[in-house]
């Protein structure tokens, strides 16, 4: 496997030799029109992207041969200088010598000696004439030119896209081509199926792997935002990025983008304190921000934390209560995270109390919802007076999803991993009823369980009051998390954990916010794949 530092050197070649050819093709257009601005234009744009890039690399020799160039276009362009003379001898002699140290750090040979065109370019800058070298030994040095293709390939997301959902559907029969070569137990059919199983997984690993790119992408387009929300706010920021080379699916860091900015400016907006604020509390003028990345397991975690008031949890108990989400005697019990998870009820906002929370109910429920759309969490943590951390919990990948499969009444059902925080099967004794809910500990926590059974097709308002005499045997119970809300989800038997591909609902079942999908199982067997956050929804307002 390729280590990063090795990527990142493969994708700077290739656009290093993209701009070194573009860079060939201006100056010609230069020479025989010394009047064209476009050209000129481009010609200094290129230097100053290859100086930074090259800077950024560590490869500081090409940086300041760019550098130099750029210099003399930029004197071009500000009509100090005109593309005339020995000065078009001297810059095509740049351009090739650039061409020639990037393909000496493909090679990992020596990089070519520059300290006679860097004193000629030196003499340029100076208005003085460069010495120039012997025109023979030019002309043998040019038809030993060496033409090389730029080994980067640009292609449209969308045919990403489309060769994705290909390799889905093959996923699919794959997997139905392996229960079948079991089913018969043909050795030769079992041989075959075995050998396109490993094809389909490196097919698949590598379709998603050339979908990823850094949230770097996403995270250096911050450092502005930043300051111009800071300066709206008249508010002292530090920004700190960190994990820009962390790698996630491009079409994820899309959608999440918005989410991010809305994050970034409320952390901004509500959370960070005036400098007169933080001074008073004994802080620092200066407000932090940090904005990172780390891969965990399957998942990356992207967090947005401030060193800012942080959330006033009372106030968010007392505003839930006010508004109807849950009866007092039961807000009292609710410990800080259930509490903040009220934070992403649709319209929930504490506007009137921004002082005291830091306004930082507005909108989440569309960043929820947008985090959700991914199978991802979105998880807050905050101490008064010290500052908020908001962290989304994504995939890698939206095309192939982990799922625990089940059965209930003869049926497979499909939960996805990313909401499933366990499994249990326990006996009656370790239920208890309380206010007409079942109640077990699962890891020193208490948690509801309910009948998924009951919970999908009691269409008749609220759900019966539970009582011990309906548990018979052990009971097998998917101990599902949402919001920093765990439920338990009684069903019929577990079967086993696999990779599914989602495929979406087709009309009219699509308008059933309690499947997330359907996949295709290798028996053949269509299965639903059951929305966790709408289950979670459907139980809170369903409960007694």
């Amino acid at each position: 496997m390729k280590s990063r530092e090795q990527e990142y050197r493969e994708i700077f070649m290739a656009e290093a030799l993209e701009y070194y050819d573009a860079m060939s093709r201006h100056i010609s257009e230069l020479e025989r029109n010394p009047a064209d601005e476009a050209a000129l234009n481009e010609l200094f744009r290129l230097m100053h992207n290859l100086k930074s890039n090259a800077r950024a690399m560590g490869y500081n020799a090409i940086g300041e041969v760019a550098h130099h160039m750029e210099t003399i276009f930029g004197l071009i362009r500000s009509k100090e200088r005109s593309f005339t003379g020995s000065i078009v001898p001297v810059l095509f002699k740049g351009i090739d010598t650039i061409g020639e140290m990037i393909r000496a750090v493909g090679e990992a040979a020596d990089l070519p000696d520059v300290a006679g065109l860097l004193d000629n370019l030196d003499r340029l800058v100076r208005g003085e004439e460069p010495v120039l070298e012997d025109e023979q030994a030019d002309d043998e040095e040019d038809n030993s030119r060496r033409l090389e293709l730029s080994d980067l390939v640009y292609i449209q997301i969308k045919k990403l896209d489309h060769l994705l959902n290909l390799v889905g559907e093959l996923i699919i029969d794959r997997d139905r081509v392996l229960t079948l070569s079991q089913e018969l137990g043909v050795p030769a059919l079992q041989a075959a199926a075995s050998h396109l199983s490993r094809i389909a997984d490196e097919l698949q690993y590598s379709v998603m792997d050339a979908r990823l790119v850094g949230v770097g992408s996403l995270f250096n387009k911050f450092p502005r935002v930043v300051r111009d929300v800071a300066a709206a706010e008249k508010k002292e920021v530090n920004l700190t990025i960190v994990g820009e080379d962390i790698q996630i699916d491009r079409n994820i860091l899309q959608i999440i983008a918005d989410s991010l900015l809305h994050l970034v400016r409320n952390a901004i907006g509500h959370g960070l304190e005036t400098p007169a604020e933080r001074q008073a509390a004994g802080k620092p003028a200066q407000g932090q921000l940090t904005l990172s990345a780390q891969a965990e397991r399957d998942d990356v975690l992207i967090q947005v934390r401030d060193d800012g008031r942080g959330i006033n949890v009372e106030s968010v108990r007392r505003k839930a209560v006010e508004r109807g989400l849950v009866p007092a005697q039961v807000a009292t019990g609710l410990d800080d995270d259930a509490v903040r998870a009220f934070l992403f009820e649709p319209g929930f906002s504490m506007a009137q109390e921004v002082t005291e929370i830091s306004g930082r109910g507005v909108g989440l429920d569309v960043v929820k919802l947008a985090i959700d759309s991914l199978g991802g969490q979105l998880r807050v943590e905050s101490v008064l007076g010290q500052g908020t951390t908001f962290t989304l919990v994504l995939p890698t990948s939206i095309a192939v999803k982990g799922a625990l499969l089940f059965q209930l009444d003869q049926r497979n059902y499909a939960l996805p991993l990313m909401h499933t925080d366990s499994v249990v099967s326990l006996k009656p004794e370790r239920f208890n009823v309380v206010g007409g809910l079942l109640m077990t500990r699962v890891q020193e926590e208490n948690v509801p369980v309910v009948s998924l059974r009951q919970l999908l097709h009691n269409d008749d308002g609220s759900l019966p009051a539970a009582t011990k005499a309906d548990l018979v045997g052990r009971q097998d119970i998917i101990i599902v998390n949402y919001n920093n809300r765990k439920l338990g989800l009684i069903v019929d038997r577990f079967l086993r954990q696999q990779d599914i591909v989602v495929k979406p609902m087709s009309k009219p079942l699509d308008v059933i916010d309690l499947f997330g999908g359907v996949t295709l199982l290798g028996s053949g067997q269509v299965c639903l794949v059951l929305d966790v956050p709408a289950l979670t929804r459907l139980f809170l307002a369903k409960r007694p």
